[in-house]
């Protein structure tokens, strides 16, 4: 089942403790398609510049791809800079933000896009989203969305309209509360839910993520890595992963937005292990499998069974317990 995304094409400038890379390939529509085309056909809508390079619009489309709703402007591409410290790769601190033509960005889907059952509103301005929403000849099978503090504090009122019509939205731990204006975790996605999605994905960095749907709550940590190069990506890759499971499976049950949330963390693992989209690129089937299986074995326990107890038989009575 085919996946639109829309979102952004970049060109990033990233700097991390372990190295730096210029002008590499970004965007939060360039790491969603990437990933989630391992799973399911992808079409992306999104602005470039005249300098963005055909090399890149062909190792988009040699992933499989559909490069038709890139829209060319007269111009440069949006690009951005950061830097990401030792002490904690979960901040970092934007260094440059030239919008470019992405300033003038007005998405444009073809027929067949419109009847694309599966959509995801990656992380752009909320007007955009909706004008998407009202392009689609009819409502997708499943809206996901990703928004921003930027949008949650400049255009809270578009925001709550188009979080209305979404499915699932995913949000990072800093980002709900802002939202909810809550700051429990718990209290906060039921608040949102409230408002009209059916799962709520926040995401926790390296503390792993938490999903809320129907009246089920799931935590899983994030897989542990010994090495991490650039984080860059890996919010819009465990999108992928995520939609990537309900788009090859159809599952949109709470046990099934539980493994969605596994794979998703599985290909944001993988994400933050090159620069850009370079690791992605090189997954094989294989990896992302055996990465999966790693998780089950990660969480892993033995439950307690009717009659069981985790009690020792042997230990005297409390009587004040």
């Amino acid at each position: 089942m085919t996946v639109l995304v829309v979102g952004s094409v970049a060109y990033d400038s990233v700097t991390t403790p372990t190295d730096s890379r210029e002008d590499s390939l970004g965007g939060s529509a360039t790491y969603f398609s990437i990933g989630i085309s391992r799973f399911a056909p992808v079409s992306v809508i999104a602005v470039i510049g005249d300098d963005f390079q055909e090399r890149h619009i062909e190792l988009m489309r040699s992933r499989g791809v559909d490069v038709s709703g890139l829209q060319r402007q007269k111009g440069e591409t949006f690009r951005w800079a950061g830097e990401y410290y030792s002490a904690d790769l979960n901040a970092r601190t934007t260094l440059d933000t030239q919008l470019n033509v992405f300033a003038e960005f007005s998405p444009k889907l073809s027929a067949e896009q419109r009847g694309s059952p599966y959509l995801f509103l990656a992380n752009i301005d909320p007007e955009l989203q909706l004008d998407v929403l009202d392009q689609m000849e009819r409502r997708p099978d499943l809206v996901a969305l990703d928004s921003m503090n930027f949008w949650i504090d400049g255009k809270r009122k578009a925001l709550n309209r188009v979080v209305s019509e979404a499915d699932v939205l995913f949000m990072d731990e800093g980002e709900a509360r802002d939202y909810a204006q809550e700051g429990n975790l718990v209290t906060a996605a039921r608040r949102i839910m409230s408002m009209g999605p059916s799962a709520v994905v926040i995401k926790r960095g390296e503390h792993g993520v938490l999903v809320f749907s129907a009246n089920t709550m799931f935590s899983a940590p994030a897989f542990p890595l010994d090495h991490v190069v650039d984080p860059t990506g890996a919010g819009d890759t465990f999108a992928a992963g995520f939609i990537g499971y309900v788009a090859a499976t159809g599952d949109k049950t709470p046990e099934g937005y539980r493994r969605a949330a596994i794979l998703g963390s599985v290909m944001g693992s993988f994400c933050v292990q090159g620069f850009s989209v370079d690791k992605l690129l090189t997954l094989t089937k294989r990896d992302i499998e055996d990465r999966f299986r790693a998780f089950t074995d990660l969480t892993a326990f033995a439950p307690l069974r009717d009659g069981d107890s985790i009690f020792p038989s042997s230990r005297p009575l409390c009587t004040s317990c």
